[in-house]
Formats: C-alpha cells, sequence, structure tokens
C-alpha cells in the first residue's frame, strides 16, 4: 500500500461577500480535489488543541499523527533539526526572522521576501556582531532562520514571543516579548536593528524601492524533542517533501527521508509540478510520502485574494492533478488532502478553526461531495483530536 498526504498550508479561509459568499477554496477552478472527495470520504478535523496556539508546527504534528499536548516542545528546535543543528540538553533554538520595521510600526514580517542570498549575508554579518559563546545565528530559507542561546535558564522558555504575522502593522514596542529575563531578547532585536540599518544591502533594497531586512523578531523558542520514529507509530518507511526547514525538520526528526526539490521557494512561484513529480519518484522506495505546500499560507498572510485563489488552483492542477493521474493506474494506494490550519484572508494569520479533509483510495467509499471550506451538518466523520486522523488514514 502505498500513502500521500498532500497539504496546502492555510488554504481553509472564511466566506468571502467578494466572492458572492463563498471561500477562496469553492470560489476555484479545482477539478481534482473535488475527484477525490467526490469519490472519496470527506470530513472534519482539529488538528490545534485547545489552549496551543495555532501554528504550523503544532498543526503539521498533529496530521503526522503525534498529539501536541505529549510532543510539542516549540518551533525553533524543529527547524534547527532540518538546519543540522544538534542542539544540546542547555540550548534553546528561536525562530529569527527578518523583518521590516518603520519607525515603530512592523511593516512587513519578511522583509519583502528577502531572498536567501542576501538574508545569508545579513546573518553572517549579525552572527559575526552579536553572536558569542552563549548566542549563535543560523541561516535558512528566505527570511526564516534561527538564533540557539546556551542556557540552562527555563524562564527563557515562558517568555512571551508573538509571531511576527500576527502582528503586522502593529506597534514594535507594545509587543516585544514579555516574561522574566526578556530583555535578553529584547536587547538583542534591538542591537539588530542599529545593525541591519548601515548594511550595504539594505541600503541596495531601499534604492531598489524593496523592503529592507532592518531587525530581527525572535519567537517560537524551545529545547529538542523527543519524538518516536514514524516507522515504529506506523510500520511504513517514509519521505517529507517542502520547502520550509520547519516541516523537513519536523520530517527529520520522525525518521522521514527529506526529500530536496529543485525550485521550491515556499513562496507564490515554487515549483509545484516538481513537488508531485519527486513525491512519485520516492514512492518507489517508501510507501509513504508527505508534501507541503507554503504558497497559500503566505497569500493567507498577505491579505492576497487573487493568489490565494491562484496557489490554491496550481496545487490543484500541477501537484493533485500530477499525483491523481499517476496513482489511479494502481488499486493499493491512499491520498490524503487537508489544509494544516485556517489562515483566513479577513484575519491574514492562523486559526484555530477545524478543516475538512478528503480521502480517496483503496477502501474508501464515495461521498458525492465537492471539497469545501463548509462543516457539513449532516456529515459526522470527525477527529476532534487531530493526531487521530493519521491512525485512520494509515489502518482503518
Amino acid at each position: 500500500m502505498k500513502y500521500i498526504i498532500l497539504v496546502p498550508d492555510g488554504m481553509a479561509d472564511y466566506p468571502i461577500e467578494e466572492l458572492g459568499g463563498k471561500t477562496p477554496l469553492e470560489a476555484s477552478h479545482k477539478t481534482n480535489m473535488d475527484f477525490i472527495a467526490q469519490n472519496g470520504q470527506v470530513g472534519v478535523v482539529k488538528t490545534i488543541p485547545e489552549n496551543i496556539a495555532p501554528g504550523s508546527d503544532v498543526a503539521n504534528l498533529s496530521i503526522l499523527g503525534y498529539d501536541p499536548k505529549l510532543y510539542y516542545t516549540g518551533r525553533g528546535p524543529l527547524e534547527a533539526a532540518n538546519l543540522s543543528i544538534d542542539l544540546k540538553d542547555n540550548e534553546i533554538a528561536f525562530r529569527c526572522n527578518l523583518i521590516t520595521v518603520e519607525e515603530d510600526k512592523l511593516f512587513d514580517y519578511s522583509a519583502g521576501h528577502i531572498s536567501t542570498k542576501e538574508a545569508q549575508v545579513l546573518i553572517k554579518f549579525l552572527d559575526e556582531k552579536l553572536g558569542n559563546e552563549v548566542i549563535r545565528f543560523y541561516s535558512g530559507v528566505s527570511y526564516r532562520h534561527l538564533m540557539v542561546m546556551k542556557t540552562d535558564n527555563d524562564d527563557i522558555l515562558k517568555i512571551k514571543c508573538l509571531p511576527p504575522h500576527d502582528i503586522k502593522g502593529w506597534s514594535i514596542q507594545e509587543n516585544l516579548p514579555q516574561g522574566k529575563d526578556s530583555e535578553i531578547l529584547i536587547d538583542l532585536m534591538q542591537k539588530s536593528r542599529e545593525l541591519l540599518a548601515q548594511h550595504e544591502i539594505n541600503h541596495v533594497r531601499i534604492d531598489l524601492k524593496e523592503n529592507p531586512a532592518n531587525m530581527i523578531w525572535l519567537w517560537g523558542q524551545g529545547r529538542r524533542p523527543n519524538l518516536p520514529k514514524f516507522r515504529d507509530m506506523f510500520q511504513v518507511e517514509g519521505a517529507v517533501i517542502s520547502a520550509v526547514d520547519l516541516i523537513k525538520g519536523l520530517g527529520k526528526t520522525i525518521g522521514l527521508e527529506v526529500i530536496n526539490v529543485p525550485g521550491v521557494t515556499a513562496y507564490y512561484d515554487t515549483n509545484y509540478k516538481g513537488k508531485a513529480e519527486y513525491a512519485l519518484k520516492a514512492l518507489k522506495t517508501n510507501d509513504f510520502v508527505f508534501v507541503h505546500v507554503e504558497a497559500t499560507d503566505e497569500a493567507g498572510h498577505n491579505g492576497d485574494l487573487r493568489m490565494k485563489i491562484t496557489c490554491i488552483e496550481r496545487f490543484d492542477s500541477l501537484v493533485v492533478g500530477t499525483i491523481l493521474k499517476h496513482m489511479k493506474r494502481y488499486k493499493n494506494f491512499r491520498i490524503m488532502i487537508l489544509p494544516d490550519h485556517a489562515t483566513p484572508l479577513s484575519l491574514r494569520t492562523h486559526t484555530s478553526d477545524p478543516v475538512n479533509f478528503c480521502l480517496f483510495g483503496k477502501g474508501i467509499s464515495p461521498s458525492g461531495l465537492n471539497f469545501s471550506d463548509r462543516v457539513n451538518p449532516e456529515n459526522n466523520f470527525k477527529f476532534n483530536s487531530g493526531h487521530e486522523l493519521m491512525e485512520y488514514f494509515m489502518k482503518a
């Protein structure tokens, strides 16, 4: 049996008046997802447990079959795993965004989706200026990077650090880290602003009318998690495909093969079809593949209706369509599609709302329903604990 999970990050949304009360998913041309829903099973799953902040880290942990209430220790350590940073017991990893600030406002959580090449130069510069035997900076992809701190002080883990995509347009001073010893983080962030303002790369970006990467934002801290291997839980070997360190690091942590696809960007212009083609290749040596696409989430954070619909349609045509065309030749397979969480255009941030999923393949009976964000009151197929869905998908 071959298993494929396709995750369009943040695709779920709310009805929009401009679309006649439809959601972006419902307004999209999505023949392949509708085929899977109509000829398979649809349901609802809550991927974000109560009292845990909604994020892709928590949601994808749930989708992969791990209870976040037992295993989640923070976003930073999962991203560190993909960068081959071997966190010690006395180290805490922070997600470190390059952001754009204007006066006291967080103007852009991604510094204009700065290129990885430019970002690497800036992160190396900060490591030279602010790094020491306690603090180190590591470059990732585009605006997404890491800071690792050596400390046995668990109060650092309790500092309230807000995700920058949640406070776009808000006051910097009013939303800085809060809690005991938070001044350590605030000092680093403020010093980064002074240093980055002087860097030649930002002078060039300003001249080109691009958003400068003129500050760092620290959040998502945690220590190294202890996760059982996926093969031990579900008795299959698997692989993961994504453009972002978070998903690849999560995959690496649970023993999935991380497959790097040329041309992936974690943005609107990512190599959609390449992800599908590499997933099909991976199934020759693995029984399970997890494919994650970030573009739909970025459109949600940017409040860009046109691009959210465009990214949904690209996902449907180039990812789902490519895989479906190949897999329909076989009998022993299952496909599951679901967003990890909602990123509504009206809010530009993640929510804890349940999301819809659809299953297709061996042993799955037809529903006759299109794929939608609506919760069908007649459909009682619901998982209140997201991690239980994987067990059903793999074994039911």
